[in-house]
């Protein structure tokens, strides 16, 4: 096995297909059919399934392919060191549900870094796609939220996709509305005082399953309901329609102005935030450094009351 060999199938991999890698590459297509194959064999797995639409990889070719991205990576940054002479880019991907702390603390991280070479990425979008790019190290973090209703469930995905959960603090349910609702002005409120107004959340993929929702009580039955995709249209909305949607109570007014308030949930729970990762992979200093402004950024604002004016 080559450190060529392994370039090969991951540029396959982000391609699709042999012939537009080997086009990318720059070496003819059989040459490189006969790389992978002649790695496949040495390693007695099947990496890739081919058909006429591209190549796919096999459960095997998962694996094995998160552990050549991490050989790659870690050549890359070897030559870029020492081969060259320059300092290496820093590399780092976080994904996640729908969180404005997440969003925060990944600023101050890139803020941090700002003269120097870096890629970094954020991935805001449905819980089992969160899970999936930490399984496919598309993101070295993933942050959920547990409770009672989803824990196992979301446990045992975590489980199955080979990761960790690791928690960092807990919040107590809160109502997001707009400061001009009825609602907003109230100490708490409850389940049934948002029997009025439209119920915001985010869709799921087709993984929509109650267990995957990022909201807690999405299984009230409620005669209202709006489903978005993105934070930015469901805040909108949230003034918009007058609508309501629950979550943390984390706000961040940098990120969506002063017009959003958090409430209490009198009859509600607490949620478990928490990161995900790959228990076997030891988390790189860049990652340290995300979870410490996230846990600065969290603790300051829970300090503060929430946010409430």
């Amino acid at each position: 096995m080559t450190l060529q060999q392994l370039r090969y199938v991951v540029e396959v991999a982000t391609a699709g297909s042999i012939t537009a890698a080997s086009q990318r590459l720059f070496i003819a297509q059989p040459s490189l059919s006969k790389a992978i194959s002649e790695l496949e064999s040495e390693m007695g797995i099947t990496i890739f399934e081919r058909s006429s639409k591209g190549v796919v990889p096999t459960e095997d070719g998962t694996r094995f392919l998160s552990y050549a991205r991490q050989v790659v990576e870690q050549a890359d940054l070897l030559e870029a060191q020492y081969k060259h002479g320059t300092p290496p880019r820093r590399v780092f991907g976080v994904s996640s549900q729908h969180y404005a702390f997440v969003v925060n603390a990944f600023a101050e991280l890139v803020r941090e870094h700002g003269e120097s070479r870096y890629e970094f990425s954020l991935r805001e979008g449905t819980t089992f796609g969160t899970i999936e790019d930490v399984r496919l190290q598309r993101s070295e973090l993933g942050v959920l939220y547990r409770n009672d209703f989803n824990r196992e469930v979301l446990t045992s995905a975590i489980r199955d996709a080979e990761l960790r959960f690791e928690p960092l603090f807990e919040a107590r349910e809160h109502v997001f509305v707009s400061r001009t609702n009825p609602l907003a002005a109230r100490d708490s409120v409850t389940l049934a005082d948002l029997a009025p107004y439209p119920r915001l959340s985010y869709d799921q993929g087709s993984r929509n399953s109650f267990y995957f929702a990022e909201e807690p009580h999405i299984t009230e039955q409620v005669d209202k309901a709006v489903v978005v995709t993105d934070r930015a249209t469901l805040f909108n909305l949230l003034i918009g329609l007058d609508g309501y949607t629950i979550s943390s109570g984390i706000l961040s007014v940098d990120l969506n102005g002063e017009n959003i308030v958090a409430v209490p949930l009198e009859d509600g729970g607490t949620m478990e935030l928490g990161y995900i990762h790959q228990p076997r992979r030891p988390l790189s200093p860049m990652a340290e450094r995300y979870l410490e402004h996230l846990s600065a950024y969290v603790a300051k604002y829970i300090a503060s009351g929430y946010g409430r004016q």
